[in-house]
């Protein structure tokens, strides 16, 4: 079955600059590492994205529709089908002062954001700074190899796929997140770890408004998105049992790894 605008679907993908081969965006664990861009933090594996959702460039976008289910392709975007041609009006000389005044000391290379534009510091001569705010990609033609790993049609595992590509915690557990259909209305309550997030509060508000349009937009009768946050009175003995399970962890925790492979010998 062919994908089409709207449908839900799970990626996976590796990006490459048409001129050099050098990967600067990959799904894959393996092919990050090799290209020494794996970031620790991240989780590797197909993302979920919505076709036609905006959530992919313009060009990969467009050429994913139609695809069907285990289907891989090699797609060509050019310039403008990706991070557009290079405006020289983006390259700005900035004033050495302006970097004293933050107690910023600038150096050719040093990425920097000014009024949420993300520059690039090409060089440094007489007092001032030559700023790139290009996007590092821009003017480039791009190669990317694509497999569409799976087409996602229960509305549960739809909204959770949202969930999973829009909040911004990789801690947190999707399968621990309650999702209830109710009269045209969704009801998210969150894993424990949202409950207790550092994540600054406008992100989480965006993040959650992302989810909450992808899900009215794309899933038949669904009106409305709530989230709810509940937090729940324990017993006094499933408050002494966890503060158990906690104080073994941290002792756990504290054991040299010579004593846990010793004990580990005696049970055998």
């Amino acid at each position: 079955m062919a994908v089409k605008e709207g449908d839900f679907i799970k990626l996976e993908f590796t990006g490459r600059t048409k001129e050099t081969g050098d990967v600067f965006d990959t799904t894959i664990e393996e092919v990050a590492e090799e290209a020494g861009i794996k970031v620790d933090k991240k989780t590797y594996g197909p993302i979920p994205v919505i076709v036609g959702g905006g959530h992919l460039l313009k060009g990969l976008d467009e050429s994913v529709a139609g695809m069907e289910e285990g289907e891989k392709k090699t797609v060509e975007l050019t310039p403008e089908n990706a991070f557009g041609e290079r405006d020289s009006k983006l390259i700005q000389l900035v004033p050495m002062k302006e970097f004293k005044k933050q107690g910023i000391t600038p150096y050719v290379g040093m990425t920097l954001t000014v009024e949420n534009h993300n520059g690039r510091i090409l060089n440094i001569s007489g007092g001032r700074v030559r700023v790139d705010f290009n996007h590092e990609l821009a003017g480039k033609t791009l190669k990317y190899d694509v497999e569409l790993k799976e087409i996602t049609t229960d509305d549960l595992e739809k909204v959770k796929s949202m969930i999973k590509l829009h909040y911004p915690n990789p801690n947190l557990d999707v399968s621990k997140t309650e999702i209830t259909f109710e009269d045209g209305k969704v009801i998210i309550s969150m894993d424990e770890v949202a409950k207790f997030d550092n994540q600054p509060y406008m992100d989480i508000t965006f993040a959650r408004f992302r989810i909450s349009k992808d899900i009215w937009e794309n899933i038949e009768g669904v009106e409305k998105v709530e989230f709810t946050d509940v937090f729940e009175k324990k017993s006094e003995e499933e408050a002494t049992e966890n503060q158990s399970e906690e104080a073994i962890e941290k002792v756990t925790e504290d054991i040299p790894e010579v004593l846990k492979d010793s004990e580990e010998t005696k049970e055998e």
